[in-house]
């Protein structure tokens, strides 16, 4: 079977480590994205991919992404969701609702629209041929975040509980459903999202191993659970976060 994968949010940070991993490993990749068109556009044409604009928190631009690829490579086999925004690092109480409701939308909506658009296509049950859904979690959806950012951890806290409870709704419909949660990573979220570019150097003490990872560390973790060495595993998510 040929193996196409959809990488959301694809053009920058782990989804792009994700998309040349993927790309070497020989899937069909399409790389998502929402603004950022010419990383996306640089990326797909590094590795043979394609590019495909969606805001993954809308139904319409959903189904319109999956009918592309569709009609350009053919039916999607594994999808890794990791489109994904913090907002600004601040308290609660000073975050203004249209940040808190964009990334809820994105991170947990999207991820579910996605999902639920995959599992149509992939399900036994529904015709298809089975699959892999990967979602990327992280680790502050155990820490909660105070102080940072506790409306990122509660919609990773959500990811972490959409993926063991469809994992387990899917599980003989040929379609194993995992997420991965990233501690401290090095990648430009950190700048270009919370807006403190020293966080790194900041939280690099808490982790116990007394570094941060980078992409392609869990870029590696995603493609082992895409991959056929995972079979047995499903409905579960997967730290990889330095021990924190």
């Amino acid at each position: 079977m040929k193996k196409i994968l959809l990488v959301t949010g694809g053009g920058r940070g782990i989804g792009a480590a994700t998309c040349r991993l993927a790309a070497k490993a020989g899937y069909a990749v399409a790389v998502n994205y929402h603004t950022d068109k010419s990383s996306a556009d640089l990326l797909a044409q590094e590795i043979g991919g394609f590019a495909v604009q969606a805001d993954v928190s809308k139904p319409d631009d959903v189904a319109r992404m999956f009918a592309q690829i569709e009609s350009k490579v053919g039916t999607i086999t594994h999808i890794v969701n990791s489109a994904g925004i913090t907002g600004k690092s601040d308290r609660l109480v000073d975050t203004d609702l249209e940040t808190i409701r964009q990334t809820l939308d994105t991170n947990l909506f999207g991820t579910i629209l996605v999902s639920r658009e995959a599992v149509k296509r992939m399900s036994t049950r529904l015709g298809g041929k089975g699959g892999v859904i990967v979602n990327i979690s992280s680790g502050a959806a155990s820490i909660g975040s105070a102080n940072e950012f506790v409306w990122y951890a509660a919609s990773k806290a959500g990811v972490d509980a959409f993926t063991l409870g469809l994992g387990r709704e899917v599980a003989e419909e040929g379609i194993r459903v995992v997420a991965v949660a990233p501690g401290l990573i090095d990648t430009e979220l950190h700048a270009r999202s919370t807006r403190e570019p020293g966080r790194i150097s900041r939280m690099r003490d808490m982790i116990p191993m007394k570094r941060e990872a980078n992409a392609d560390e869990v870029a590696k973790t995603i493609l082992f659970l895409l991959s056929d060495e995972a079979s047995y595993i499903t409905a579960t998510t997967l730290r990889v976060s330095g021990g924190r």
